[in-house]
């Protein structure tokens, strides 16, 4: 189901019987209809596999089942809220930006030292998100979180981005990412915490920046 931005800050979901989605829980603003909130102990589409998995990785995000008839409001700290539309491709994004996103999306757990070997597992420690990541696959919405907004630059073959790992907020599509180092790059252009890294993604794809630096 399509999420209806309301602002930059808050979003909105149409609810037909049968269908569901998943929400950090907490984050519901406002709803109308007959809609119900249950508390979510599988990890959400994926079940036990995926729940053990962010457990290990301690990135168990809790999460709630939102069902019924009618529209719901989201919203979470006052952050930004970027809406991404899959049409059959992976997301790759912490569990902790995620704000709510549709219950036809298949939720899985993937280790980030299988994306760049060694530097993938750096990649985590140094940002601070954890050597796993939440993946969600398939068809539908969804709706993360970051810190003064989000821009979305395209990866294509041949033109690799570069990004602060401190601002990465998610990717999506066939995309390999490593970390490489830039004696001086951290000091001359970013602002982070002075290790001179930064985050290279190549492939086909899209990458999702925030206009910041601050963790959520």
């Amino acid at each position: 189901m399509p999420f209806r931005e309301i602002n930059s800050k808050m979003v909105e979901a149409t609810l037909a019987p049968g269908q569901k989605l998943f929400s950090q829980r907490g984050a519901m603003l406002a709803y109308r209809g007959e809609v119900s909130f249950t508390p979510n102990i599988q990890g959400g589409q994926g079940g036990v596999a995926s729940m053990i998995g962010r457990r290990v990785a301690g990135e168990a995000t809790p999460l709630m089942t939102v069902e019924g008839s009618g529209t719901v409001m989201f919203g979470h700290g006052g952050h930004h809220i970027q809406v991404i539309n899959l049409s059959g491709d992976t997301l790759y994004v912490e569990a902790d930006r995620l704000l709510a996103f549709d219950g036809t999306l298949q939720q899985g757990t993937m280790f980030m030292g299988s994306q760049g070997g060694v530097m993938g597992m750096v990649r985590g420690q140094v940002t601070g998100q954890g050597l796993f990541t939440t993946t969600l696959k398939g068809h539908g919405a969804v709706a993360v979180m970051a810190h003064g907004g989000v821009i979305e630059l395209p990866i294509t073959p041949g033109r690799d981005v570069h990004v602060d790992p401190q601002a990465y907020v998610a990717h999506h599509g066939d995309v390999r990412n490593k970390l490489s180092t830039a004696v001086g790059w951290r000091d001359m252009v970013g602002r982070g915490s002075g290790e001179a890294f930064q985050l290279e993604l190549s492939g086909n794809g899209a990458v999702y920046v925030q206009a910041s630096e601050e963790k959520l």
